[in-house]
Formats: structure tokens, sequence, C-alpha cells
């Protein structure tokens, strides 16, 4: 049996989740954004590593592999469940009404508050249903961060870390930002290869408004459509 590299099986990946909002699959790619806690519960919102990104993102990378590995062997049966500890984990460290915002650009403040958590619902879901599908290609490669760096006074800054397999490199950049009210870094936006995770999911949701002359529950509605045929 040939080996499968690590490229082809993200392409594979790609092509099973095209139609989640046209070709907008980055969401496969950006193993990083799972910023996930104690697989114990533990409240790890007072542990020192969310004080430094770099830690933050280590150790997110050695949670996030165990849960692959406890749901990887069921998975796809077990495929609710996995979905559900995502979301679970992922709340704490990810600024999902920062993100949606990005993403709603001009439209985000002609909109009721209603809409906008309607929005950001649907968002989180389809992340999460595109990440836990893209990630399962994950076996062992190897993920380091590169650009290890002495803080300062810096309020923001990229990650930069690589997956390695025999043959490839992929690199991958995290924008975090540090949050005023307890100094812990937060993950905003996620590229690979240059391609830009918010601009990516701007543009089509730009595009979305523009076909529903501006109607956000259309959009929505089409969104959540678009997750049942991935």
């Amino acid at each position: 049996m040939s080996v499968i590299k690590f490229s082809e099986r993200f392409d594979m990946v790609k092509k099973k989740i095209k139609n989640l909002l046209g070709a907008k699959v980055i969401f496969c790619y950006s193993l990083a954004f799972l910023i996930t806690p104690s697989l114990q519960g533990a409240d790890i919102k007072t542990e020192s590593f969310r004080q430094n990104p770099f830690e933050s993102v280590d150790k997110m990378t050695a949670q996030l592999l165990d849960i692959i590995e406890i749901y990887k062997s069921d998975y796809p049966d077990n495929e609710d469940a996995y979905f559900s500890s995502l979301n679970q984990l992922m709340g704490d460290f990810v600024d999902f009404n920062f993100v949606a915002r990005r993403v709603m650009g001009k439209y985000h403040s002609n909109i009721s508050l209603e809409q906008r958590k309607d929005f950001i619902d649907v968002f989180r879901r389809g992340l999460i249903a595109s990440y836990g599908r893209g990630l399962m290609v994950y076996s062992n490669e190897s993920i380091t961060i590169v650009n290890r760096q002495e803080l300062k006074s810096l309020k923001r800054i990229i990650v930069k870390q690589e997956i390695r397999d025999p043959v490839s490199t992929f690199p991958l950049q995290y924008l975090l930002f540090k949050k005023k009210t307890d100094q812990t870094w937060v993950i905003v936006n996620v590229s690979l290869n240059g391609i830009n995770l918010t601009k990516t999911f701007g543009s089509q949701f730009q595009n979305s408004m523009k076909r529903y002359s501006g109607d956000l529950n259309k959009v929505i509605q089409d969104w959540l459509l678009s997750l049942i045929h991935i």
C-alpha cells in the first residue's frame, strides 16, 4: 500500500468540505485555532502559560493531539460527541465575537444584536464541523513553533508554526491579541501559506450579503444548509 502524503490527505478533506461556504476550506488547515483546555476540565484561565502566546500554542498543540487520539479510532461514528467536545473546549480561547465582527465587516453595525448572535452561532458551528473533519487527517506529523521571541510590551503577535511530514512543510501563522482584562492571549486569526482566514471568510460573507440583498437571515440559513452537505 502506498504512503499518502500529508498534502494529499489535506486535498482529500478539501474536496469533502468544499461545499462549506463555497471553497472556503481554510478551516481544515488551521490546527492551532483549536486552543483547548485540560481534558480533565481544570480552569486553565489562571494558568501561567496563558500569559505567553508561544506557550499557549505549545499547550494547545499537545492537548489537541490528545483529543484527536481519543476520538480517532471510532470516528466518524462518534462525530457528534467529537464536535461537542471541540465546541466546549474552543470557547475559552477563541474570540468568536472578534472574528465574526471582522468577517461581517461594514455590515456589523447595521444588524440587530439578535442577528449578530445568530451569525456567531452558525459561524462557530461551521468552524467546528470543518475543523473537526479536517483534523482527522493528522497522522503524527511534526508540529513546531519556529519564531520564539521575547514579548517585551507587545499587545499583538504572530506565532509561526510548521507542520512537517517527510516530504512537505506547511507554515501556519496565528495572530494573537493580549486581552486588557486579564493579560491573557487569544487567537483572532489564522493563515496558511499566506491565505488569511478572516479575509477569506469576510469576502464570502460580503458576497452572500450582496446575493441576498443584505438579508442576514437568508445568509445564515444558507450557511446552515451548506453545513448539511459537507
